[in-house]
């Protein structure tokens, strides 16, 4: 059984700055792909940011130069810093990975989500 477990979510003034953290614990072989989505309400879920196992980061435009996606492979734990954050940042911010278990070939899953709420 997998379980991606997001913390460090919460309220914000625009501006200001939090960090987000998603710790992955089961039986897993390999994170092929770990990253971030957020939904904010009415609208569709969006991709945020990513990282390969290679270390390889992507971003969504949006966030592109106030966000950095980071991990610790040792803890199997991956962080977003969110900087100079705007109301339009408000959404639940949700983990995402690829991931190879000792009995499941590579597969999806989730975290429950954060909330993170940006105040202008």
């Amino acid at each position: 059984q997998v379980q991606l477990v997001e913390s460090g979510g919460g309220l914000v003034q625009a501006g200001g700055s939090l960090r987000l953290s998603c710790a992955v614990s089961g039986s897993i072989v390999t994170i092929n792909h770990i990253g971030w989505y957020r939904q904010a309400p009415g609208k569709q879920r969006e991709w945020v940011a990513a990282i390969s196992s290679g270390g390889i980061a992507n971003y969504a435009d949006s966030v592109k130069g106030r966000f950095t996606i980071s991990k610790d492979n040792a803890k199997n734990t991956v962080y977003l810093q969110m900087n100079s954050l705007k109301p339009d940042d408000t959404a639940v911010y949700c983990c995402h990975a690829l991931i190879r278990t000792t009995v499941i070939p590579v597969s999806h899953y989730w975290g429950q989500g954060t909330q993170v709420t940006v105040s202008s």
